[in-house]
């Protein structure tokens, strides 16, 4: 069973590295264009727009800000979940973020629309990674070794 948890703990990260990853890829026109099949931005522009939809109170500069600051959250913990460095720190990260996501879509964009993105589920999974006690093949793991 302890093999199973290691095994599972690594998968989350992962997975939640990718899940980080691939969204920022797309707001950075890496996926294609708006419009192309998986491709849900394409562009900056249209990401500050959708941002925005998310945090209608803000202006539509103010919503560049927050989208440039989710941006480098997503990618500082995804690069910190690949690696293995500062995990639970990088787990409660992810946490927050999914969760100010997921409640944002909920309030904003309607009661399915984090569901149907798996933000709850991602949010969950955060929460859940930070609750494991030990990080096997991770940079943690090699100095608590040590």
């Amino acid at each position: 069973m302890k093999n199973t948890l290691q095994i599972a703990q690594l998968y989350l990260r992962f997975a939640l590295a990718i899940g980080f990853l691939l969204p920022v890829a797309d707001r950075l026109g890496f996926m294609g264009p708006a419009g192309q099949n998986s491709v849900s931005w394409g562009s900056w522009d249209n990401f500050v727009v959708y941002t925005n939809t998310l945090m209608p109170y803000l202006s539509r500069w103010m919503a560049g800000v927050m989208g440039f600051l989710a941006t480098v959250a997503e990618v500082s913990i995804a690069i910190m979940f690949i690696v293995g460095f500062k995990i639970r720190t990088a787990a409660y990260a992810s946490f927050a973020l999914t969760l100010t996501f997921a409640l944002c879509m909920t309030i904003f964009s309607g009661f399915k629309a984090p569901f149907n993105y798996s933000v709850w589920a991602d949010s969950a999974g955060s929460l859940l990674l930070a609750s494991i006690a030990t990080y096997r093949w991770s940079v943690d793991f090699i100095y608590d070794e040590a």
